[in-house]
């Protein structure tokens, strides 16, 4: 399975250290947040990648390159302003392939062990989403998840994580080159019944501001006994 890492956006919650830097290549523990990702998803033995970028992006090219000195091979899907989460997999399909992939947001943090992902099979599903227990800033979540599937409706509601697995014939249709979001390509899925979940309640952060990067930051520097993550 490839997956993709979304890194195109531009961070306005993260100013003024995005300003100079992409969000992706910001440090948390020694090392950039994009970094951690690209680690984990090499331990999962998924070594094919696609990253996304806009703001700053030739700053994650020279840093990143083709990902041989990490162990796995870069696509970079070049996008001359920010497509939405939906609009920059949509431009990015052509690299992914026709198979289902995983997609990861560049800007979470997260012990999810993402081995069993990169075995899913969708069946007549169009994605599988990881939902997390919801978080102090979005205390009213995003889907319910009942049995293994996804509603947007009910209760009581998770968050999404940033993570998932796709087809790609979710995205085809879509204009080329057109900014779209992701949330109601996946309502009008849960509609038709044809999204499935899971939900993790280990390590998980949105990375959206200076002072959860800090957070994060300072965790990682002290690691407890029995962590995973160092």
């Amino acid at each position: 399975m490839k997956a993709m890492i979304l890194a195109a956006g531009r961070g306005e919650r993260m100013r003024p250290l995005t300003d100079h830097c992409p969000k992706p290549l910001l440090a948390a523990g020694g090392k950039p947040l994009i970094v951690w990702h690209i680690e984990r998803l090499h331990a999962a033995g998924i070594t094919e990648l696609v990253i996304n970028h806009a703001h700053l992006g030739a700053q994650l090219e020279a840093a990143l390159g083709d990902g041989s000195a990490l162990g796995v091979q870069i696509a970079w899907s070049r996008e001359r302003v920010a497509l939405e989460t939906a609009g920059g997999i949509r431009q990015a399909l052509p690299l992914l392939g026709e198979a289902p992939f995983l997609v990861v947001n560049g800007d979470i943090f997260t012990d999810l062990d993402f081995t069993p992902l990169a075995a899913r099979s969708l069946g007549r599903d169009l994605a599988h989403l990881v939902l997390v227990d919801n978080p102090p800033h979005h205390p009213d979540g995003d889907f319910h998840l009942a049995r293994g599937r996804l509603q947007a409706t009910g209760t009581p509601r998770l968050t999404f994580s940033g993570v998932g697995v796709y087809h790609p014939s979710l995205f085809s249709s879509l204009t080329l080159g057109e900014p779209v979001k992701l949330a109601p390509l996946l309502r009008d899925a849960m509609a038709a019944g044809r999204v499935g979940g899971e939900a993790h309640h280990g390590l998980w952060l949105d990375i959206g501001t200076p002072e959860r990067l800090a957070e994060l930051d300072a965790r990682l520097r002290t690691p407890t006994p029995h962590s995973t993550l160092y």
